[in-house]
């Protein structure tokens, strides 16, 4: 959340992102001495805890604070919060125990205990390399080394050759993940920029660029992490390529990495529920239902133990499930149903939206759009996909804002809000030529709405059925097809050319493949 004015205030929205638990324990420590009891800072705290959103006059008038300290006590009060939280999450988070042991024993180094300093790293760095914290590892043995400089007990030398291979080990592993999580980043960046490849040309540049960096890794020589991030580069490798049986072959390898080392889970939670997201996205797009309905239910049952880790992991897990029972709605044709999730979701929206970023929020969008597409409510299929429309960066999944943009003049014609309809469509198609997005579905789509005010409606069907019949024939075409991951435009014509809704439609196709 931000300030009326629109300004960012770090501190409210730390404030505002605090569990009860965690307002409880900063209470508790910063109370801890009697002479803090009325302290500014703490006073500072409640009323920001009271406040929907940040009004600094009101701060200043309930606070015994002067303006002018103001900023020194916001961010006193930023730091002390921070300091609490982290004594309340150190013994459940690896990384945090790892960087207090080490910092413990500097404390034991600098009073010349070496060998209780050298025991407690001895201890971290077993934990270090349980869970791969292979930075931590090497800080660690570094500490080492500077100790047994100063230590003539027999076996350093033997004690220090060991550590430099290890070191060494451990540095190759830090390099090879840093090369195939950039690789990742990129692919990913390359994703939320242009969506799916749209030609052979885009496909040759994909594979000349990132296909010799996968290709060169034994996935059989690799550690955990490592395998984590070569599996999450190929995942997208072969997502933006159309390629989704390579793609659910390796998210599946990544899940049963996670399934392997449990303990891993919660510590890199993130990674697991992206996995977990992008295995339910595969199912979908593979068209296999009952391995979809098992793995979300699975999802489901697991929701309480991995979304409860913290506040971002519940995040993404929301994030998730909503996501997949709207596709779920959208397989089985349950569209009424569906619209009856949509305000839990805009509740969701509303609770993270300073949290969400723009492409995860511009894909609820249209799936809520599609839901009210698909129930024949068109208003508000249209107030949902201008708000894609509105995105001010257009090279943010230029790929959604392209269909939300045909979607919405589908919609404007469904609705009878037909009166500007050659205007919208110029609009649209120039849209779509500036962001190169124009292939044979669309060029079929745009000349279609083009003629719609001049086709007589006697020979409406006609038409209907000539555009069906020159767009089944692209629904497996390599590089057409990403327009039906978006678009279920077959569905939509045979719903207006038998006169019956496009739920019946849909309803119909997922009881006769799954013998209903």
């Amino acid at each position: 959340m931000s300030s009326v004015s629109g300004k960012q205030e770090p501190v409210f929205d730390l404030v505002r992102s605090m569990s009860k638990a965690e307002k409880r324990n900063f209470k508790l420590y910063a109370t801890r001495l009697s002479g803090n009891q009325e302290a500014k800072f703490i006073a500072l705290f409640d009323c920001m805890d009271s406040m929907e959103e940040y009004d600094e006059a009101r701060v200043l008038q309930r606070c015994p604070v002067k303006k002018e300290q103001l900023p020194n006590m916001k961010a006193h009060l930023y730091k002390q919060i921070l300091v609490s939280i982290r004594l309340l999450d150190v013994q459940r988070t690896i990384p945090m125990q790892l960087r207090e042991q080490i910092d413990f024993a500097r404390i034991l180094y600098d009073k010349g205990l070496f060998r209780q300093s050298t025991k407690l790293l001895e201890k971290a760095k077993e934990q270090a390399l349980q869970y791969e914290q292979h930075t931590a590892a090497i800080d660690i043995i570094e500490f080492q080394k500077k100790i047994d400089t100063l230590s003539a007990v027999r076996g350093v030398r033997a004690r220090t050759e060991a550590n430099s291979r290890q070191v060494s080990e451990l540095s190759g592993k830090i390099a090879n993940i840093g090369e195939l999580s950039n690789t990742g980043m990129q692919l990913y960046s390359l994703y939320l920029r242009l969506g799916y490849a749209r030609t052979q040309k885009d496909l040759d540049l994909i594979v000349h660029i990132f296909g010799p960096v996968l290709e060169k890794y034994d996935e059989g020589n690799l550690s955990f992490l490592e395998r984590v991030h070569f599996y999450q580069a190929q995942v997208w490798y072969n997502y933006i390529r159309h390629d989704m049986l390579t793609c659910y072959k390796y998210v599946c390898r990544w899940i049963a990495l996670f399934d392997r080392a449990p303990h891993m889970k919660t510590l890199m939670y993130d990674s697991y529920l992206r996995g977990c997201s992008r295995l339910l996205d595969g199912l979908f797009l593979l068209r296999s239902y009952r391995r979809f309905v098992r793995t979300l239910t699975a999802f489901e049952e697991e929701f309480d133990t991995i979304g409860s880790a913290n506040d971002n992991a519940r995040m993404i897990s929301l994030q998730i499930l909503y996501s997949n029972r709207i596709n779920r709605h959208f397989w089985e044709g349950t569209f009424a149903e569906g619209v009856k999730m949509i305000p839990e979701v805009e509740r969701y929206l509303d609770r993270y939206r300073a949290h969400l970023d723009i492409h995860h929020r511009m894909v609820l969008y249209y799936k809520i759009a599609c839901l009210y597409f698909g129930n024949d409510d068109y208003r508000r299929c249209m107030a949902y996909l201008g708000r894609i429309v509105s995105t001010r960066d257009p090279q943010i999944r230029r790929d959604l804002q392209c269909y939300a943009r045909i979607l919405n003049l589908i919609s404007s014609y469904e609705a009878g809000i037909d009166y500007n309809l050659d205007y919208q469509v110029r609009s649209v198609y120039q849209f779509l030529v500036r962001m190169n997005d124009m292939q044979q579905v669309q060029k079929e789509m745009m000349a279609f709405l083009k003629r719609l005010n001049s086709m007589y409606e006697s020979n409406f069907r006609d038409e209907l059925r000539q555009l069906y019949d020159r767009l089944k024939p692209l629904e497996h075409h390599p590089y057409e097809r990403r327009t039906f991951y978006y678009l279920d435009v077959l569905s939509w014509l045979e719903s207006k050319i038998k006169g019956i809704p496009v739920a019946e439609i849909i309803r119909r196709r997922y009881l006769a493949e799954n013998g209903r």
